[in-house]
């Protein structure tokens, strides 16, 4: 896998976790069991990783990097998939990180969200 520094960054974030779905072969990074990104492999055998995108966002992206993809496995309008063997610029896969932890983040009730940055 090309960026190293994929999984430390991803665990940065406050109170994320990581599991493993067996079921699935995913790693998971949840922020209170809601699901912010999945590292996995598309069907031709190519890592991948799955984050959350605002639709016009995650357009957008697809049109500039070949290796931005929609959502595979995922809802296609708000989720997109980034080949980890492709040629995405470090800042902007931490930027999408960055936007699907806070889409996860800004859908969780104020309390929750109180909870986590305590």
């Amino acid at each position: 896998m090309k960026y190293e520094w994929l999984d430390q960054y991803l665990l940065s974030n406050q109170s994320a976790q990581k599991d493993f779905k067996v079921e699935w072969g995913w790693d998971r990074y949840l922020l209170k069991n809601k699901m912010f990104a999945a590292i996995c492999r598309d069907k031709a055998g190519r890592p991948i990783i799955t984050l959350k995108c605002e639709p016009m966002h995650g357009a957008f992206l697809r049109e500039q990097y070949s290796d931005i993809v929609s959502g595979y496995y995922m809802n296609k309008e708000h989720w997109n998939s980034v080949c980890l063997d492709g040629e995405v610029p470090e800042d902007v896969l931490k930027s999408m990180i960055d936007e699907s932890y806070q889409l996860i983040f800004q859908s969780m009730s104020k309390k929750m969200q109180k909870d986590i940055l305590e």
